[in-house]
């Protein structure tokens, strides 16, 4: 396949720098597909971590673009017997104001209230944020050890030294360490003969990348997976106004008496009833949005799910002392896929124990650095437009 030109530093600043995150995105993506392409000659089109972020940042763009999120959550909602039961509750409390609604306007005031567009806008941008945040990051220095090392004909030690010292010593999320000792691997594999040690190298770059990058975006994951969530007061707010959008104060007030009266007990308990519906759909359904990642050429991974490609022949026993050190550290069941599956994504060591099963099965798979756009839409991402058709 044709490689293009290595991105360079300047790249990745012009597009950390864009404003537009759907645009953003795209660019990642594309770019993180270039800096895989740059390495994979150098090491028999092995994976390298920017071959994997490529179709993470892919993945990443549909909560960013919030692609569907709305109708699959007004469709699950609709089908839920316990929110037909709490509209029409509602409806009844709605009438001692004096709304004479039927429960399809009331689904629609309920609807209204959720402003599930607002809870999805916040896991987009949770989402979008890290992606940032990562790609400034990590992007940078792998086209920064591109210019610097890719094309040393033979091992340079103070070359890498130098470059390694660049980066922030002690751990993450501060610290750069797991960086530092990353690309001291990509070096050391660059000039490796031997099929097996190189791949071994590569792997323990790539999973000592990886545990930097999870514990740098803990907190971003957690704020995207939390973001749906809206409380019963704020509903309730906002369904009242819903209600009775020309009430203004004097509804408040009413609401307020009845309440102290005792005659809106059942309303409110529908409320909280509608909340937690909504809110471990909406809590679904970007969870599974996260948690889902499309490995071409048609392999769907559920993140929740152990994996069962089986690891490659190069890859069943480790020999690496320091890749066996770093998968004992954060793989509870070696050598093997079994409960690999990260039931919630927000736990970081189910994250990393997912993840590094996951560089190990596809470590050796060259359909990872198929581009992730057509032709078509690499070109209209070239001319920093958004490219037509199923992204």
């Amino acid at each position: 396949m044709p490689t293009p030109a290595s991105p360079l530093i300047s790249d990745i600043e012009h597009i950390a720098s864009l404003s537009d995150p759907v645009l953003r995105n795209l660019q990642i993506t594309q770019c993180y597909h270039e800096l895989a392409l740059a390495m994979a000659e150098r090491t028999d089109w092995s994976a390298n971590w920017c071959t994997f972020a490529a179709w993470a940042s892919k993945q990443a763009g549909q909560t960013i673009r919030k692609e569907d999120l709305r109708r699959t959550l007004e469709e699950a909602l609709g089908l839920q017997e316990t929110i037909q039961q709490a509209a029409e509750i509602i409806a009844a409390a709605a009438r001692r104001l004096g709304t004479k609604l039927g429960v399809d306007e009331i689904m629609e005031a309920i609807w209204i209230a959720l402003d599930p567009e607002a809870a999805f806008a916040r896991s987009s941008e949770a989402v979008a944020k890290g992606n940032l945040k990562v790609f400034a990051e990590i992007g940078r220095e792998f086209a920064r050890f591109y210019v610097t090392c890719l094309n040393d004909s033979h091992p340079d030690a103070d070359k890498i030294a130098r470059f390694c010292e660049e980066l922030r010593p002690g751990e993450p999320p501060e610290g750069q360490g797991y960086l530092r000792r990353a690309f001291l691997h990509y070096y050391q594999a660059l000039f490796e003969e031997d099929e097996k040690r190189r791949t071994e190298l590569l792997l323990l770059a790539n999973i000592e990348i990886g545990y930097h990058e999870q514990t740098r975006l803990q907190p971003e994951i957690n704020e995207a997976l939390a973001a749906p969530i809206i409380s019963p007061q704020e509903f309730g707010r906002n369904l009242i106004k819903a209600l009775r959008p020309e009430g203004g104060w004097l509804t408040g007030i009413v609401w307020f008496i009845l309440r102290f009266f005792g005659r809106l007990a059942d309303f409110d308990v529908s409320i909280e009833s509608v909340v937690a519906g909504a809110q471990r759909q909406a809590q679904f359904i970007v969870t599974e949005t996260m948690m889902t990642i499309e490995l071409p050429p048609h392999n769907r991974l559920r993140l929740g799910d152990d994996l069962t490609a089986g690891f490659p022949p190069l890859l069943q026993h480790i020999t690496n002392p320091d890749l066996l050190a770093l998968l004992k550290q954060i793989d509870p069941t070696p050598d093997s896929q079994r409960e690999s599956g990260a039931q919630y994504w927000g736990d970081l060591p189910d994250r990393l124990h997912f993840i590094a099963d996951m560089f190990r099965s596809y470590e050796t798979s060259r359909e990872l650095f198929d581009p992730p756009f057509s032709a078509e839409q690499t070109a209209a991402l070239k001319e920093g437009r958004l490219p037509f058709g199923r992204l």
